[in-house]
Order: structure tokens, then sequence, then C-alpha cells
């Protein structure tokens, strides 16, 4: 016959098996504070050789974005030296090796579960070695548009002209045109006018044109370009395009700003007028005897028709 079940008999050996973890507990204490200073040092010394790599090691190194993503690595697997050192502490070899055993099984699963994030990690390397854009570059991406402050093993930090930050992931960077501004040293800047159709053309060109190549230096093979687009409604309009020294967006705007001041005091100097369209309302009385009025339409003649 089957022993019967006794409930002071299961709470006795309940109570012994918690004893005797209770008492394992004790024993590893020394190991766990152990394992916890260990963590806690390899910590601070992988902050320290976060900064001594990014600072030294890879000084070398032109590109900022290469050097945060390897002295992160560096940070990494320290902290991972770190862990595998305080099991060892703990006595947790066994562990250890289970972990180290389903490490293929569980890379599997988890790059399934975390595809995304993955491809994150992969483009964010890609980006780190890739030259076309740095820390600091002014750059437009998915409709957004500023400076590069950080690329890590996620996204792109963006700080935009307002000082909003704008994260964009890796994967939809790399996989996404964008332009990058600081990648050239030479911006061409467009200003557009117009002039009275009495003015003479001839001298427009000439001036204007003066005007740019004494105020903004243009290098071998840029040169001034002047030209009359159209025939407006009230004036002849024409655009000029020349470069500047830029690799951000305000110098753009000075440069334009810069020019239209010349070009309007000097047009004003030269006597050459720059037309606005005028619309003119006549409310005479003339006028409003002249409106046609309107009779109404019930098929009958008024009694100062005629036929």
């Amino acid at each position: 016959m089957s022993e019967k079940f006794s409930v002071s008999n299961s709470i006795s050996n309940l109570w012994d098996k918690l004893d005797g973890w209770l008492d394992a507990i004790i024993l590893k204490l020394p190991n766990f504070a152990v394992a916890v200073l260990v963590m806690v040092v390899f910590y601070f010394i992988a902050r320290g050789l976060k900064k001594l790599s990014h600072k030294v090691l890879f000084k070398k190194l032109s590109d900022e974005s290469i050097k945060q993503i390897l002295s992160k690595l560096v940070y990494t697997i320290v902290i991972l030296i770190g862990f595998f050192v305080a099991l060892g502490v703990l006595q947790l070899d066994k562990v250890l090796t289970s972990i180290l055993a389903g490490a293929g099984v569980m890379g599997l699963a988890i790059g399934f579960a975390l595809q995304g994030t993955l491809s994150n990690t992969v483009s964010g390397f890609m980006l780190s070695f890739q030259p076309k854009v740095r820390i600091g570059d002014f750059i437009e991406a998915q409709g957004k548009s500023g400076y590069v402050e950080e690329i890590d093993l996620r996204a792109v930090s963006i700080r935009q002209t307002d000082n909003d930050y704008v994260i964009i992931p890796n994967k939809i960077f790399v996989d996404s045109p964008f332009t990058n501004y600081s990648w050239t040293e030479r911006a061409r800047i467009s200003v557009s006018c117009g002039v009275g159709y009495e003015s003479d053309l001839q001298q427009v060109e000439d001036l204007v044109t003066k005007i740019i190549s004494e105020n903004f230096e243009q290098q071998k093979n840029e040169g001034i370009e002047f030209y009359f687009t159209e025939f407006g409604d009230s004036s002849i309009n024409f655009i000029t395009r020349f470069w500047i020294q830029s690799q951000q967006p305000r110098p753009k705007f000075e440069a334009q700003h810069k020019a239209i001041k010349l070009i309007k005091k000097n047009f004003d100097e030269a006597g050459i007028n720059i037309p606005f369209p005028i619309r003119t309302l006549d409310f005479g009385k003339n006028k409003l005897q002249m409106a046609p009025r309107e009779e109404p339409s019930n098929g009958k003649s008024s009694a100062g028709d005629k036929e």
C-alpha cells in the first residue's frame, strides 16, 4: 500500500529545503560580495578605458563617429569580461558552460526577435566607417535637416536649427537617400530680381555682375552667372548665381541678404527701377452710372422699354 499523504511531513520537507538554501546563501555571501565588487571595479575600468581609447588610442582617427563606436565597443567588452569573472567568483562555472552551450540556439531566437535592432546595429557600424556622413555635418534626411550630433549602434541623432532633436534609426537612414550639405566646401547662391521695361538691360547685367564680383570672391572654374529669365507682368526678371565658402545654411542666408541689399542700393544710385504690380480701383460716379441694371425676369417689359 502507498503511504498516506501527510501535510506535516510535506511542510517539514519544505522547511528543510529552505533551511538548506538559506545555509547555501549564507555560505555564498562572501563570494557574492566579491562578485559585486568585481563588477563595480570592471565598470569603472570600462569607463576609464572608454575615455582613454577615445582621447588617446583612437586619436589618429579623424572621424568622430568611428571614435565613438570603437570606444563603446571597448566599454562593452570590458563589462562582459567582468561579468564572466563575477560568475567564476560565484562558482557558477556550470551555469557559464550552459550559457555558452545554449548561445547558438538563443542567438538564433534572439536574432528573429530582435531583427530590427540587429539591423540597426549593423547599419550603425556601416555608418561609422562611412565617410559620407560625419559628426557635425549638416544633413537632410527623411524630411528633417540639422547637424549630426551622434551616431551610435541604434540611431542617428540630428539637432535641428531650432534646437529640437530628431532620432532616425540606422537602418532607415542607410536605406534611404540623404543630403549632406557639409560634404563640399563651396555652395552656389541664387538671387532673383526684376527691372522695369524702360531699363537698359546691358547696363543692368554689367552692374549686377560688377557688384557680385567685387563682394564675393569666385574661385577657378566658378564665375558669376547672369540670365534674364522672362518678360513679367510689370518687369523683366533675371537671376544671378555665384559661389561662396559654406558648409552650413547660415552663410548662404547671409550671402543672399548681402547681395539683395547691394543690388537694391546700386540700382537706386543708377536710377534703375525695380517695379512692382499696381492695381487701381475706380469708384467714380460716372463708372457707377454706366453699370448695367438687372431687370426682373417676369416675362414683361418695363415701362421704359421700346419695341
